[in-house]
Formats: C-alpha cells, sequence, structure tokens
C-alpha cells in the first residue's frame, strides 16, 4: 500500500502543482482539486481505510460527469481523460485482508459502469457526417482537358487540375480485387547532407506506353507502364544546399509533339546516364524544374537534353532576380505548358530573409526557351519582357504551388503566396497586398491580369494559397457556368467564375481580431466561403493529450499563448495559428468530378504556434532550418518561430480527429459526407490500425466509375474509397509514406493501373523510402 499511496502522491501533488498555475492563467480548477482528492486518498490509502474507496468512487463519479460535460460522449477525450484514474482504481478494488468492504461495494460498480461506459463509446463517432453525394450525372459530355483517355499528361491530369480520369474499369464492385502489379526504386534517397524536409510528392505522367516522374533530387526517370522497368534516368546533378527549406519534385511537364499525335513516343531504353548524352533537337519535351533554380528540357524517347531550348537544354532561373541567394529561390512544382509557352513560377524561402529574390511568374517560348513575358506581383502592370541588366521586385509574392490554364479562355490561374516575412507585413507595397494570398488570372498571351480574387486580406499567418485550381463547367441556376475550384488553408473552399472571377458560391466577410506588433496592422475584416471546413474556434476544453497530466499541460500552454480565434495576429507572447501552417487543404488540393459535379478533398485539422522573437542583443542560436523551427528574418527586428501545438510527450494538443476525407456537392455547397481518415498505426510503437483521424499532406483522384484513391496520410497506406458514400472499399501497405498524389492509367494490354509514389515526407515523419508502386485487378 505504500508504492500505492506513492502513486497517489505523485500523481495528486502534479495535477495540484499544474492546476493551480492554470486557475492563475482563468483555466479550470478541475485540475487542483482533482490533485487535492488524490492526495486525500493517497493519505486514505495508506492507513488502509474503506474511506479511501468511497472517495475514489465518489472522484470517478465527478471526473466522468467533468467530462461529458466537456467534450460529450467521444471515445478519445473520455478515455484520456478517465484511463489513467480508472487504472489506478484496479489495485483498490482487491479487498484487504479482514478489512471492511463497505468502499468496495461502491467503488466496483462504479468503476464497472464507467469503464464499460467509457468502452461503449468507441462506437459512437460524434464527428461523422452521413449522406450520400448523387449519383447522377449532370453534364454528359464535360470538358477534361485534351489528354487522351487512357493517360496522364500533367499534374492533375490535363491543365484543367480535375485530378479525374475517364477510366471505369476498376469499380466500386470490383476495387477491393486490386493487387500489386509492380514495384520500382528510383535509388534516389535522402542524404546526411539534406536539409529536414525532404519530401518525395512526385505524381508521374503517362505518356504513350511510358511514365515520366522525378525524385526529390531532381533526377528524371522514364519508366515502362506495363512492367515498371527503367527506360532512362536523367539526373539534373543539383548540388546539396544547406540553405533550401525543401527537397522536392512534385511532377514534370510535357509539351507534346507538333505532329499532334500526344502520345506518339516510342522511348528507348538507354545504355547508360541520359545527362551524358548530346544535346539534341527536340519535337516532344519534357520540362524539369530543379532546385538550384534551373529549368531542363529533356527528350522524353531518350532523355537527352533538347538543344533548342534556352542553353543547351538548360535555362538559368535567378536571371533578373534583384538577390540570388544560394537555397533562397527554386521551382517544386512542374511549371504550365499551355499555348506553346511553358510558365514557369518559383518557391522563395519563407522567413531567411527580407531581401530575398522575387516571386515573378515567368513564360517562355516552349521550344526556344525565349522569355515572352514576366508577371511580377510587385510590379503588376508592366509584362513585357524585362531588360538585360533590370530586376525584378524583391521577395514580391510567389506562386509555389501548381497553375491551371484554359487555352479556350486564354487565362492561366495561378494561386499566390505571400511576400516574405510571412508573419511581418510592415515591408508590403500596395500592389502586393492586393495579389498575396489570392488566385490570379493571368492573360496566357500577354501575362496582364484578368481578375484577382483575394483570400486573406494582410496576411500575417502564412496562409498561403496551396493547392491548384480545378477547372470545371458548373451547372447553376444562372445556367452553366466556367468554374474555377480552390481549396485554402484556412480551409474555405472557393467556387469563382473562372472568366471573370466573380463567387459563384457567394463570399463574405466576417470581423477578425486585432492587436500586431508596432509599426504592423491587422485587417478589420476576413473573407469566408459559404462552402467552408474551417474548424470551430478552439477551447480549452479541446485540449488533448495521452493522460490528464499532459492533457494539463495543453491547457496550460492554451492560456498561456494568444488566442483570439481564427486569424489572431503574430506576437511576441505566442500566438495559437489554427487551423495551422499545414493548412485545411495544402497543395494535393482536391478532385473534382465534372460530370456529376462533386469533390472529394481531405481536409485537415493541425494546429500549430508562431512566436515573434525580438532578434536586439539576442542570441538566436541555429536558425533557418527549414520551414518550421527558428527562421532568422535577415534584415527584421524579428525573427519567427514556428512548430506544431504539440503536448510534452509529441502529440497534438487539440483533441481528434485531427483528418478526414470529405465529399460535397459543388451545385449546392453542401458538404454531403464526412468520415475520419487514416489510423495510427505508424505514429505509435505499437502497431495499432486504430482509426483515428490522423494528418496526411497529398491529394487525391476520382474516376469516372465513382471510386477514389488516397494516400497522403502518416500510416503507410494507399486507399479506395466510393465517391457517393465516402466509404472505404480497399487499402494497400505502401513500403513508405505515401505523401504524394496517385494517377491512374490503360497499359497496353488495356488494363487499368493505379500508381503511387511513396517516399515518405521529411516534415511529417513518415517513412522516407524511393518507390513507386503500381496496382492492377487481378487476372482470372
Amino acid at each position: 500500500m505504500i508504492i500505492l499511496s506513492l502513486i497517489f502522491w505523485l500523481v495528486g501533488l502534479a495535477l495540484l502543482g499544474g492546476g493551480i498555475w492554470l486557475i492563475t492563467l482563468d483555466g479550470s480548477w478541475y485540475y487542483a482539486l482533482a490533485g487535492i482528492v488524490l492526495i486525500v486518498v493517497g493519505a486514505l490509502t495508506r492507513s488502509r481505510r474503506p474511506t479511501a474507496q468511497m472517495l475514489y468512487a465518489l472522484f470517478l463519479i465527478a471526473t466522468a460527469a467533468w467530462s461529458l460535460w466537456e467534450s460529450g460522449y467521444d471515445w478519445w477525450p473520455l478515455a484520456t481523460r478517465l484511463g489513467l484514474f480508472l487504472v489506478l482504481a484496479i489495485p483498490l478494488l482487491i479487498p484487504a485482508k479482514g478489512g471492511s468492504r463497505a468502499g468496495l461495494a461502491l467503488l466496483l460498480p462504479v468503476w464497472a459502469i464507467i469503464g464499460v461506459g467509457t468502452l461503449a463509446s468507441l462506437s459512437v463517432d460524434a464527428h461523422r457526417i452521413e449522406g450520400e453525394l448523387s449519383r447522377d450525372v449532370v453534364a454528359e459530355e464535360p470538358a477534361t482537358g485534351d489528354t487522351p483517355k487512357e493517360s496522364w499528361h500533367a499534374y492533375g491530369r490535363s491543365n484543367l487540375g480535375q485530378r479525374y480520369s475517364p477510366l471505369e474499369q476498376i469499380t466500386p464492385e470490383n476495387v477491393g480485387d486490386l493487387e500489386l502489379a509492380w514495384q520500382y526504386q528510383t535509388g534516389d534517397v535522402k542524404g546526411p547532407e539534406d536539409v529536414t524536409e525532404t519530401t518525395y510528392e512526385a505524381t508521374p505522367l503517362k505518356v504513350g506506353n511510358s511514365l515520366f516522374l522525378c525524385t526529390p533530387h531532381n533526377w528524371l526517370i522514364a519508366l515502362d507502364a506495363d512492367t515498371g522497368e527503367e527506360q532512362w534516368v536523367y539526373d539534373a546533378k543539383v548540388p546539396a544546399e544547406s540553405s533550401r527549406q525543401h527537397q522536392t519534385c512534385r511532377g514534370v511537364s510535357y509539351l507534346p509533339p507538333s505532329s499532334g499525335e500526344a502520345d506518339d513516343i516510342d522511348v528507348q531504353v538507354a545504355s547508360g546516364p541520359a545527362e551524358d548524352l548530346d544535346a539534341m533537337q527536340c519535337d516532344a519535351q519534357l520540362f524539369l524544374p530543379t532546385s538550384d533554380a534551373r529549368l531542363v528540357a529533356v527528350d522524353p524517347a531518350t532523355g537527352a537534353r533538347c538543344s533548342n531550348f534556352a542553353d543547351n537544354g538548360e535555362l538559368d532561373l535567378l536571371h533578373n532576380m534583384p538577390f540570388k541567394q544560394a537555397g533562397f529561390y527554386y521551382s517544386t512544382s512542374p511549371p504550365v505548358v499551355a499555348d506553346g509557352k511553358v510558365i514557369v513560377a518559383g518557391s522563395v524561402n519563407d522567413n531567411y530573409a527580407v531581401e530575398s529574390p522575387s516571386g515573378v511568374i515567368r513564360a517562355y517560348d516552349a521550344k526556344s526557351g525565349e522569355l515572352v513575358w514576366n508577371w511580377d506581383a510587385g510590379n503588376p502592370d508592366e509584362t513585357s519582357p524585362i531588360a538585360e541588366g533590370e530586376t525584378y521586385t524583391t521577395s514580391s509574392p510567389n506562386s509555389w504551388s501548381i497553375a491551371s490554364a484554359d487555352e479556350e479562355l486564354g487565362m492561366v490561374y495561378f494561386p499566390m503566396g505571400n511576400r516574405t516575412p510571412d508573419q511581418l507585413g510592415m515591408y508590403r507595397s500596395e500592389a502586393e497586398e492586393k495579389y498575396a494570398s489570392s488566385v490570379v488570372a493571368l492573360n496566357l498571351e500577354t501575362g496582364q491580369v484578368e481578375w484577382v480574387q483575394q483570400f486573406v486580406h494582410h496576411d500575417l499567418w502564412d496562409m498561403d494559397t496551396p493547392a491548384q485550381p480545378s477547372l470545371l463547367d458548373l451547372d447553376t441556376e444562372q445556367g452553366t457556368q466556367p468554374a474555377l475550384v480552390i481549396p485554402t488553408k484556412q480551409g474555405d473552399v472557393y467556387v469563382l467564375n473562372r472568366e471573370t472571377g466573380e463567387p459563384i458560391l457567394p463570399i463574405s466577410e466576417q470581423p477578425a481580431p486585432q492587436g500586431t506588433i508596432e509599426g504592423d496592422h491587422a485587417a478589420e475584416t476576413q473573407p469566408i466561403s459559404s462552402l467552408t471546413f474551417r474548424p470551430p474556434t478552439l477551447r480549452e476544453a479541446d485540449m488533448w493529450g495521452a493522460t490528464p497530466l499532459d492533457q494539463l499541460m495543453c491547457r496550460i500552454q492554451f492560456k498561456s499563448l494568444r488566442y483570439e480565434g481564427q486569424y489572431t495576429p503574430p506576437s511576441e507572447q505566442g500566438t495559437i495559428v489554427f487551423p495551422g501552417n499545414f493548412g485545411v487543404f495544402n497543395w494535393g488540393s482536391i478532385a473534382v468530378d465534372p460530370k456529376r459535379q462533386v469533390m472529394f478533398g481531405m481536409p485537415l485539422y493541425l494546429a500549430f504556434t508562431s512566436t515573434l522573437v525580438p532578434k536586439e542583443g539576442a542570441d538566436l542560436g541555429e536558425t533557418n532550418q527549414g520551414e518550421q523551427g527558428l527562421n532568422e528574418n535577415a534584415g527584421a527586428p524579428y525573427a519567427v518561430d514556428m512548430k506544431p501545438f504539440l503536448s510534452p510527450f509529441g502529440v497534438p494538443c487539440q483533441q481528434p480527429p485531427w483528418g478526414y476525407v470529405a465529399g460535397t456537392d459543388l451545385r449546392t455547397g453542401e458538404i454531403v459526407w464526412k468520415h475520419k481518415n487514416g489510423t495510427i498505426e505508424d505514429m505509435t510503437p505499437l502497431p495499432l490500425p486504430i482509426k483515428m483521424g490522423v494528418p496526411g499532406i497529398g491529394g487525391p483522384i476520382i474516376t469516372e466509375s465513382g471510386v477514389a484513391f488516397l494516400a497522403a496520410s502518416v500510416d503507410d497506406y494507399l486507399r479506395g474509397y466510393d465517391l457517393s458514400t465516402g466509404e472505404q472499399l480497399w487499402e494497400a501497405r505502401l513500403p513508405a509514406g505515401g505523401q504524394a498524389t496517385p494517377m491512374t492509367y490503360l497499359n497496353s494490354q488495356g488494363e487499368q493501373m493505379v500508381v503511387q509514389v511513396a517516399g515518405g515526407h521529411g516534415s511529417i515523419g513518415t517513412t522516407i523510402g524511393d518507390y513507386v508502386v503500381a496496382y492492377k485487378l487481378k487476372q482470372d
């Protein structure tokens, strides 16, 4: 009994001390009171008094009532509030020799009822939205781009960015029969000199009967689409650079041959490295963006560089940049190939320096590499090619994600980021304020702005528009409209007329929290779409942890940090940013079905913290180690420290679920179904396949038969879902993290294949690898 008493005293003292701290922050009194009760129970237990059992029974009843009042009948909040105390009760259930059983008579049924009641909450999904998307075809022959039915010619399959395939061989009825067809390893693995965020986010292209994909270190690989056998490899020879925030390649782009036969590519098997081949005149071309700020044009058939493009197949993207710090500017996403042009944007390191490269977007002749136009958000009206010796605007808003294009309307659509530093708004010009954190439509011929729609005013939270816009023709009460659908980090999904930029689904303005550091300001209102996945404002009661002890620490953090809801300005005190830097949606975007006019997405909920660190007289130590952590903001008075909002045990401080899949009717803006997605199997030392609703990053695809495919989550699985209901129909274990968007195509035998890159993601800690895996239906 002495040991048991000591345990009660230690837990009680921890709860009492932390609980008093929480009370001084105007937080819950429960923990301090619980600490007092446990200390008393410990004393009574040592003297073997039955009142210990009676008091503990009353404590369990009070804790259960408090837990239900705070969180409702929901397994994860209940289990972690009650679990430790139910376990501590077990020794008290052992009757002492010759002792009174009066206390046991009360404690045993209380313990049993609360324990069974808590376990029963596993059968209740308090967060699930049940429903079924309409299976009716709204548009019989919708625009799906100019990619042949059996192929996948662009990151989103076509420049429309729908991530929709017209294939229907794999159906909800037979998707469970998918099996591994082949597996390939690239050989490009994370090295000791790499930055933390080495990620394998590539979606392959399928042209002819070959797949073309890039790797994190910018190898361009051609594979046989039937077998996965390597045909050739081009290594761009990218040097290591510690100042990069990301070592990432999301994909390559394709220029079809002038013959008009887009899939007429006779790929050869190379006998050596493709980069050793002599450059050649190319008809069809692949474009590879590199992390040392080059754009390389390669022949799809051989992997040789294209001598007709730029300087013997290579274009230096640092030309005319105001600052050229190594690793500060590069393209992580494939460029757009449209209207005879290759249009390139780039990623600028967040929060490393005030004076950084420009976020300019540039269109080059796809054959020659000659600059046709340039659009710089810091100087938006001058789009004629910049003169030799001139420079673009310093640190202007960039577009690091994937763009879409509508060649019939003559427009290209770019999701826009912010000017660095993200959390300090005093450096921005009027033009930069207008175009930051928006989607902008540029004229394909001239680069001039056709329209812009902003999603965050005076963005102080790194709420870049992260996702490729999806283009479809939408049936509305006003008739069929050319629509653009784009999800945002803050959780809104905007549905706009892509010709005019006007909202199809309503947009309103809501008041936003005020109060910034001296010299800055916060926008009085922020926009919100009527179609939104924004989470409710966090409460102290939403704080979570594996035990009441780390829940208490999370509550103390919550009450110590600044938080007045979404858009609380950054501060020296430290601010909770929720949704956090990963966003509700990110570069994986959404998938839309242009026939049924519905959407499949993966909303994510994970809070971050952002702290402004005064630099005057401070020793900052190690900075600029990636997007998370302490970044210097050279030239600014404040550094910024950004990180996930985690408990001392390294789990999110806000209670789960953290990740979902969801289906939406785009015509009405109704979220029809929403289900938890992913398990904790790869998050804990024990491989427990418990569906918790976990974080992830990546994107989905949809097929015409009504099957959606998605990996992305932090457990290593690729899954198939029924688009109509969200029911999971199939899953396959991946050899590494699947933080990339899958794709699908027909091989030369007419079999539908599903391909997933599995290489992991450094920022979220998934299994690192170098795999490409392909699945097809079992053969009878």
